[in-house]
């Protein structure tokens, strides 16, 4: 008889457990992962991405050929036509299409702009935009493009040469090509840069890699005479000058093996990184960036920004605030499981975002060597943190759905830890300087989507590592993601 009965215990239990298993939610589930066959032959290392009329996607590959797709946007991917456009290019890491038909491409030595004005599908006129640049055959002096912005320019960023040194006229700027053609240098400090986009309001942004001077990858702004972390790139602030004579002169050098907002606090022009990915958690190569402005056709993260990730194969998501007239912000885990390692990103006129991979000279936890993929939300709403803004004495935290009160109220649903990198000269650096504040009150919203959680000290210059493995939905259900990064850069006034 108590055999039986334990059996029946344990029987049910499984079943309890076996439930709850099938219940929990994954990504898939929330945001579906599309992948496009690729042509037979074709070796489509993406390196650029952009809509044309029709919902026609051009993509710009390392090898230096841009691709159109035909039916990019079908509900079956086995629809997509793909015809070559162009070849012969070196090595196209940016794809803008003008409304006037041309079609720019960022080069490793050039802004080119390319038209098919016999109607063949081939492009067959290429005009030199502007070469305000320079390179030395450095295999890794690599231009990051983007598309355009409000004003008609394309954001360029020249990656270092070797990625340590600047040998070559403005490698480790960014700046921008005017509708004129004009290269106008911006900002110095660039180091190895892996995108660039706009956030909502138009202003430009690019991701930097981990390396000298920059102590983990970031999501970084580009300020008009700003500095964005790495000095050798001063020595070319007489040329650039002569092309923008608002720069002014350079800036102080940082002193290594100190902190960013030490440097920052000493240096006006310094920019900090708005914000860290944490090195190893949010992934180790940041690229490409877009933001949402589908107007809900992604799901609820309107006017964020989503960023790929090229080692991890990821994209992640980052929610942007204005603190003292800086940028800082969260980062957040999105989506894995891509085939390859992302680096051009790109929402499509209906609202997915495609995703185009390349795996050479870098390595990437997805196996292919390159791949064209998409992500449609199926119109579930997962169960996230939204937004989390930085407060005096703490955050204040959102979420998508509604929140248990219980678990949502208990501050042992959180847990917290703070730290931040060494600013060097040296390549990356450790995680440094940790704390462990006490997180003092929780209180929920009267929302019920919100919570105000006051800690003992909020660490300036410090990411701030939250973990939320209590909180629950009203209908108690765990965060499909349970982690979020801060960089608390500035500290808001009460």
């Amino acid at each position: 008889m108590r055999t039986c009965i334990i059996s029946t215990i344990i029987l049910a239990t499984s079943s309890v457990v076996a439930a709850q298993s099938a219940k929990t939610p994954s990504e898939e589930d929330y945001y579906k992962l599309v992948r496009y066959e690729l042509p037979p032959g074709a070796v489509m290392e993406c390196g650029g991405l952009d809509f044309l009329p029709g919902g026609r996607l051009a993509v710009g590959t390392r090898r230096g050929e841009i691709w159109i797709v035909d039916n990019a946007l079908a509900a079956d991917p086995k629809q997509a036509k793909f015809s070559r456009f162009a070849h012969g290019l070196h090595e196209v890491l940016g794809v803008a299409y003008h409304k006037d038909g041309w079609l720019y491409v960022t080069q490793r030595g050039e802004l080119t702009r390319l038209k098919d004005t016999d109607g063949d599908g081939k492009a067959d006129l290429f005009e030199t935009v502007s070469d305000g640049w320079e390179i030395n055959g450095d295999y890794h002096e690599y231009a990051l493009g983007s598309r355009f912005d409000k004003d008609g320019n394309i954001w360029i960023t020249l990656c270092l040469t070797g990625s340590f040194t600047s040998n070559s006229k403005f490698r480790g700027w960014g700046g921008k090509v005017t509708p004129e053609g004009k290269w106008v240098p911006t900002t110095s400090g660039v180091r190895s840069p892996g995108g660039v986009g706009f956030n909502a309001d138009g202003d430009v942004f690019y991701t930097d890699n981990q390396g000298p001077w920059n102590g983990t990858c970031g999501l970084k702004h580009l300020v008009n005479g700003g500095f964005v972390g790495h000095p050798d790139s001063f020595k070319w602030y007489a040329e650039a000058n002569k092309l923008n004579p608002t720069l002014g002169p350079a800036p102080a050098k940082p002193m290594s093996n100190s902190r960013m907002m030490i440097e920052a606090k000493r240096i006006p022009q310094l920019v900090p990184t708005a914000v860290m990915f944490p090195y190893g958690k949010m992934g180790q190569s940041a690229a490409g960036i877009d933001c949402d402005l589908s107007g809900g056709r992604f799901g609820p993260f309107a006017k964020q920004l989503f960023v790929g990730d090229q080692t991890h194969s990821t994209i992640m998501r980052v929610f942007l605030e204005k603190v003292h007239g800086r940028y800082q912000g969260a980062c957040f885990p999105f989506r894995q499981g891509f085939s390859c390692g992302i680096v051009p990103v790109c929402f499509a006129p209906d609202g997915s975002l495609f995703a185009g991979g390349t795996n050479r000279g870098w390595g990437s936890r997805g196996t292919k060597p390159y791949s064209l993929e998409r992500l449609v939300w199926t119109g579930k709403v997962p169960f996230e943190v939204h937004e989390m803004r930085a407060k005096h004495d703490g955050f204040e935290v959102t979420f998508t759905r509604e929140l248990d009160l219980a678990t949502a109220a208990d501050p042992k649903s959180y847990k917290l830890q703070t730290y931040t990198y060494i600013y060097r000269a040296d390549y990356g650096s450790p995680e440094v300087d940790a704390t462990t504040p006490t997180i003092a009150g929780v209180e929920v919203g009267a929302d019920r989507k919100s919570v105000r959680l006051r800690i003992q000290r909020v660490q300036e210059g410090h990411i701030h590592e939250l973990h939320l493995p209590g909180v629950r939905s009203v209908d108690g259900q765990g965060l499909l993601h349970k982690e979020a990064y801060y960089t608390m850069n500035y500290v808001p006034a009460p």
